[in-house]
């Protein structure tokens, strides 16, 4: 009987006849032993013969007939160990049949091979990566800027995919007339406050009353946010998010400690910190949290200069603000230097002016 150890050069020589003379048959037959053996110890190889047994598969993989790549592929794809580099082979190959069990399954994949493949191959081949048990944002980016339909919906329906700030971004912009991908969306456990609220501010009647039913604890922020979309929407306090929470509470603390000054809060926005930075902005500003939120994830810039110039803040932390808010929301970059000139004739007294029809706004009773 061959050992674990020769097993695999043993094999080499059955490979290289099977090669220069056997049939079709033959070369599927020497596959299926070459399988066969290494799933039985494949726990138990080192490094070295791993990358053999890839030799071997990798010679074998341009000499046999696709029906025999499938199989190869799907009996190889739960393999942990399996040879990173034929599994890369199989993963690329334009057969789906061939590629979708490792686009799927294989651990093999990191996320440059998977990122590589969602922006060449087809739909299938994009439909097959959705479904990995883990997803991370740089690939979903990929699947939500590439894929179908089908595809997006897959992606967000997979309980391991994870998004960014981009990613969601367009999805809310791909959910618009479409109910069950905005509600998906608008269900996801991570998506960020402030695209929450975008995304409810367009949604239907219908995915509305969806949300409110799945998640009974955000029902009094539905409505509210609906109430009037271009201010979008202030929240109620048992509505706010655990991370939200969190962050109010380290600003407030900040802001009674008198730590929080202009320095910190240009920190926050170099940092990607949406709910500080709203938060450091309302204190500064001395507004409610919600009219400042309102104002802060408008489309325009306006509401970010009024509140700033309320606040006393510099073109260069009014400058981060906006560069931070469209980074997050995937926008289009703002025309800064028309916004510097626009916040220079500002006028504080403006300002405090137009906040003061914010307030008024804050305070109308729904319809």
């Amino acid at each position: 009987m061959i050992s674990k150890s020769a097993a695999p050069e043993n094999l080499l020589d059955e490979l290289q006849s099977t090669l220069a003379h056997g049939t079709v048959a033959r070369r599927v037959e020497t596959l299926r032993k070459v399988t066969d053996l290494f799933i039985n110890g494949a726990v138990d190889y080192s490094d070295e013969q791993i990358g053999l047994f890839n030799d071997v598969f990798q010679c074998l993989i341009h000499h046999i007939e696709t029906s025999a790549k499938a199989l190869l592929a799907n009996r190889l794809a739960p393999i942990d160990t399996a040879p990173p580099g034929t599994m890369r082979t199989l993963a690329f190959d334009d057969v789906i049949e061939i590629a979708g069990p490792v686009l799927s399954q294989s651990m093999r994949l990191d996320d440059q091979m998977l990122i590589e493949t969602a922006r060449s191959k087809s739909q299938a081949h994009l439909m097959a990566i959705s479904t990995r048990k883990v997803l991370s944002g740089a690939v979903t980016d990929v699947l939500v800027l590439r894929g179908n339909d089908e595809v997006v919906q897959s992606t967000v329906n997979n309980p391991g995919a994870e998004f960014s700030e981009r990613g969601f971004t367009r999805l809310i912009h791909r959910a618009e007339g479409d109910d069950n991908l905005a509600t998906c969306v608008g269900l996801h456990p991570s998506i960020p406050r402030h695209l929450y609220l975008k995304l409810i501010a367009k949604a239907s009647a219908a995915v509305r009353q969806r949300l409110e039913s799945a998640n009974p604890q955000q029902a009094r922020e539905v409505p509210t946010a609906v109430r009037e979309a271009t201010r979008r929407a202030r929240s109620a306090p048992s509505a706010i998010a655990h991370n939200t929470a969190i962050a109010h509470a380290l600003v407030k603390s900040l802001y009674e400690d008198g730590r929080l000054d202009e320095l910190q809060l240009a920190s926050f926005a170099e940092a990607g910190k949406f709910d500080e930075v709203n938060a450091s902005v309302a204190a500064l500003a001395n507004v409610p949290v919600s009219i400042a939120e309102n104002m802060m994830v408008e489309t325009r810039a306006e509401g970010v200069m009024i509140l700033a110039k309320v606040a006393g803040l510099s073109w260069s932390t009014v400058r981060l603000i906006i560069n931070m808010r469209d980074e997050l929301s995937g926008a289009e970059p703002t025309d800064l230097q028309a916004c510097k000139d626009t916040y220079e004739r500002l006028r504080p007294s403006t300002a405090q002016q137009v906040l003061r029809f914010h307030r008024m706004q804050e305070t109308v009773p729904a319809a």
